[in-house]
């Protein structure tokens, strides 16, 4: 599968959890509220295992679906979207390249602010040997919110600035 250009992508699924450990729930739509987080999930409620180490990136984590399909695709690793620990599962933007910018999922403003490494409790949970190292800078992005909205399915996602072609 070729690589997106930073441009254009959509949510695919939404995922929220009241504290850590729990099993995350698939939603509907996220209330995103700047600077504070999603409502409802772990970050926002103080429950997350960072929670007592507050940062701005940690207000909401995105991760790729075509990430997971090549999980099982290339080293035969599941991972269910709900498993990866992340609240936006995105199509069709290679959102690594969004981090140190500022961006739009559907109405709402995101600054990606570094990629989430993944952890070893996450392999030991799911018992996939080979996950850590495999998601290793590709676990996903974690962003600040910085507008007020609601995030649905099926939003689009786009850059503020498109990198100029080479």
């Amino acid at each position: 599968m070729a690589s997106a250009k930073i441009g254009a992508g959509s949510v695919v699924e939404l995922f929220i959890v009241d504290r850590r450990a729990a099993p995350m729930k698939k939603v509907e739509q996220l209330n995103a509220l700047a600077g504070q987080g999603i409502e409802g999930d772990r970050y926002f409620l103080g429950t997350g295992t960072y929670s007592k180490k507050p940062q701005p990136g940690r207000q909401v984590t995105l991760i790729k679906s075509e990430t997971l399909e090549s999980l099982k695709d290339k080293f035969d690793i599941t991972v269910k979207p709900e498993e990866s620990r992340r609240n936006i599962l995105t199509q069709g933007i290679e959102i690594n390249d969004l981090i140190g910018t500022e961006f739009f999922v559907g109405p709402v403003r995101l600054r990606a602010h570094r990629i989430t490494q993944p952890c070893l409790y996450l392999e030991k949970l799911l018992d996939q040997p080979g996950l850590y190292k495999e998601l290793w800078d590709n676990g996903g992005i974690s962003c600040e919110i910085l507008s007020d909205g609601v995030i649905k399915e099926r939003d689009i996602i786009t850059a503020l600035q498109l990198p100029l072609d080479d």
